[in-house]
């Protein structure tokens, strides 16, 4: 199981996107909303629907 870089949830491996930053780094999606939602440069602890958000 991997878990999603922005909003904290585990998903299988081969579904969602994964980002590899010029350093090497990998950044694991689930979902094309996570995605968006980093490019966009948004903080998961502002949303309530991210793990760092929720309560």
């Amino acid at each position: 199981m991997t878990e999603c870089s922005f909003c904290g949830t585990d998903y299988k491996t081969g579904v969602g996107f994964t980002f590899y930053k010029k350093d090497g780094k990998a950044l694991h999606y689930c979902s094309n909303k996570c995605l968006r939602n980093a490019q966009l440069k948004r903080k998961p602890a502002n949303l309530k629907w991210t793990k760092a958000g929720g309560k």
